[in-house]
């Protein structure tokens, strides 16, 4: 059994990854996490995701139990994973990383904490979402110049980073098919008198609102046709389910950084 640490274990990602887990025929819980000002230190983690106690309670300090697990799966902010990964890097505990609006220089970071520990970083675990991935970069290929690319996601009134992680990476695949550089030609929003829409350009629009759980859409037009790849997802258990996977098949995987389409073997 791969012994599996969440952080984040009180909020709605976390009670899904923990549900996740006990789902899973290979993996089990072993510790649960929240912020140092919790208030939920010492509550049973199983009863706080509505799966009725399992033993395992919340602790605010991963170097309390940094024996206790394999693999730490952390969907929190870019500060509280950096903080994570130098204890998991010390320790040498493998990570999976979906947490998103890193900047360059903390992802520079990250990478530097766990350079000796295997790590799966995704901006989104979805299967689906991955599939699409492996789309796109096709799409893009056979297309080439010949289209306009705009991409569209929608998400739910909590999230704090815009555009999200899964369309900006879906932004990289396209404009690495295409030989672009995303930071060039990457266009967010558009407002007034914008003139005339430059073909290299790759734009982005952004909904926040509701409970939406994830909506994306990347768009290929043509004069006279168009192409949309999108992806909708109804429930969490998606990415969690996708962020067991990948935890499960860390454990079998040398020290390295990878990515949920080395899980899937789309490479």
């Amino acid at each position: 059994m791969i012994r599996i640490a969440v952080t984040g274990a009180a909020g709605r990602m976390g009670k899904t990854l923990i549900e996740a887990i006990a789902m899973h025929p290979y993996a089990v819980l072993a510790a649960a996490l929240e912020h140092p000002e919790s208030s939920l230190r010492g509550a049973d983690a199983g009863e706080l995701a509505g799966l009725g106690k399992n033993g395992v309670l919340i602790v605010t300090d991963l170097a309390e139990v940094v024996d206790q697990f394999d693999v730490l799966i952390d969907f929190t902010t870019p500060l509280a994973t950096l903080t994570n990964a130098r204890v998991c890097g010390e320790a040498g505990k493998s990570m999976v990383v979906g947490t998103t609006g890193f900047s360059p220089a903390q992802k520079s970071e990250l990478d530097h904490l766990t350079r000796q520990v295997s790590r799966c970083m995704a901006a989104n675990f979805s299967v689906g979402v991955n599939l699409c991935f492996h789309l796109l970069d096709t799409a893009a290929r056979v297309l080439g110049d010949d289209v306009d690319v705009e991409i569209y996601e929608a998400h739910h009134r909590h999230k704090v980073d815009a555009p999200s992680g899964t369309a900006l990476r879906m932004g990289e695949v396209v404009a690495d098919a295409l030989g672009r550089d995303l930071g060039l030609c990457a266009v967010y929003g558009r407002e007034g008198q914008t003139g005339a829409r430059d073909r290299k350009t790759i734009g982005f629009a952004t909904v926040r609102a509701g409970d939406i759980v994830g909506d994306h859409t990347v768009m290929f037009a043509a004069d006279g046709e168009r192409v949309e790849i999108t992806h909708k997802a109804s429930s969490r258990m998606s990415f969690a389910r996708g962020a067991v996977r990948a935890a499960v098949w860390l454990m079998q995987q040398p020290a390295g950084n990878y990515d949920m389409q080395d899980v899937l073997e789309l490479r």
